[in-house]
């Protein structure tokens, strides 16, 4: 297993930062005084259960994946450890067949998908949002529009006590203060959603810079990842930036109300969320500004990929069983109220059957795996 993550971070660009080459190694020494503990060995593990599932991908769920997969190895002595390394990154590995299956938060293009040496299956997972996070002392329950997050980032928006600004909120007293707009550096699913939902907002960003995992922002201060961006928030003040569902609260960081398609100002909750999800018309699509009148606009799903056929790379059929196990738990109700803890929303019902019924058709040597 650490070869395999090792080999993840080995390519071109992919160096691992410090801080998550410590995070991992106390991971490997867990996973090793709890196999040690337990008297288990890769020998002795019982057949069809691996000791380890190994998973990467997507910063945006998470926080959800952390709790998730502790609670999962709590339970049922199986670890999974998911690696926070962008949705591009994450693709990388599967196509690589490094990895036994990665999060993603953007639909996978026709190519992306001929792209891999076998056919993928995609499966919701979770539905959050991308909270606008802020550091404006005195200032709460700031509120603010599409528009006007177009603006800031392009650059036309730059003292905090903007008549337009101010505009849509009258009864807060705003500081003339400098805006620093913070936003990813690296490639990401959670920077997909934010300008998918800037270009159905504001018509001169869709002209001007579009929707895209990396695109060129033309204002502003670039942080590598979510914790990143959540970090330069916390220690900037006047500071504005995107973070998916969770970071704002684990980093204590203000939250703006953002007006959606209906003219209602929301913040991102659970319910927020989940109506936006209960909107959508399919499980494999963006849901940014949703129509839903108590819709939070910048809610989007969270899916994983794994290969249909699991006979790859060596894999026996207990590690593809083992996979399996994991995600359809994943899907299901215990895993799904965890995500309502962390500010994320539960897979609405008809898509969490979608989810299971997508992970039914898993196989290992053209034999279902249930």
């Amino acid at each position: 297993m650490i070869m395999r993550l090792r080999n993840i971070f080995s390519k071109p660009g992919g160096t691992l930062p410090t801080a998550a080459i410590s995070a991992l190694c106390v991971v490997f020494i867990l996973l090793a005084s709890a196999m040690t503990a337990s008297g288990e060995t890769k020998d002795k593990v019982p057949a069809g259960r691996r000791t380890v599932v190994t998973a990467a991908g997507a910063t945006f769920p998470l926080p959800f994946y952390n709790e998730a997969f502790k609670a999962y190895w709590q339970r049922n002595s199986v670890p999974v450890t998911y690696a926070g390394i962008g949705s591009g990154k994450g693709l990388e590995s599967l196509r690589d067949q490094q990895t036994d299956f990665i999060g993603i938060d953007v639909p996978p293009t026709r190519e992306q998908l001929d792209s891999l040496p076998a056919q993928a299956l995609v499966v919701p997972m979770c539905v959050g949002a991308v909270e606008i996070a802020y550091n404006l002392e005195g200032v709460d329950n700031l509120r603010l529009t599409g528009e006007l997050i177009a603006d800031i980032y392009l650059g036309e928006l730059t003292r905090w006590n903007d008549p337009r600004i101010a505009a849509v909120n009258p009864d807060r007293q705003l500081p003339d203060k400098e805006i620093y707009p913070i936003f990813r550096l690296d490639g990401s699913g959670t920077t997909y959603a934010f300008t998918h939902y800037l270009s159905q907002t504001s018509a001169e960003w869709k002209a001007a810079v579009g929707t895209g995992m990396h695109p060129q922002f033309p204002h502003g201060v670039a942080a590598t990842g979510t914790p990143g961006i959540a970090t330069l928030i916390e220690k900037i003040p006047g500071a504005i930036g995107y973070a998916s569902s969770g970071y704002s609260v684990a980093y204590s960081l203000q939250r703006a109300e953002i007006r959606n398609a209906a003219g209602n100002f929301t913040l991102p909750t659970a319910e927020s969320i989940a109506a936006a999800a209960r909107e959508a018309s399919a499980t494999d699509i963006m849901i940014t500004n949703s129509t839903a009148p108590e819709a939070y606009p910048i809610s989007c799903f969270s899916w994983v990929m794994l290969y249909k056929e699991q006979d790859y790379a060596g894999r026996s059929r207990g590690e593809a069983e083992a996979t399996v196990c994991v995600l359809r738990w994943l899907a299901g109700p215990e895993a799904q109220a965890i995500a309502s803890r962390l500010n994320y929303a539960p897979l609405p019902t008809k898509v969490a059957a979608k989810a299971l019924e997508t992970l039914d058709k898993v196989t290992y040597k053209g034999k279902e795996i249930k």
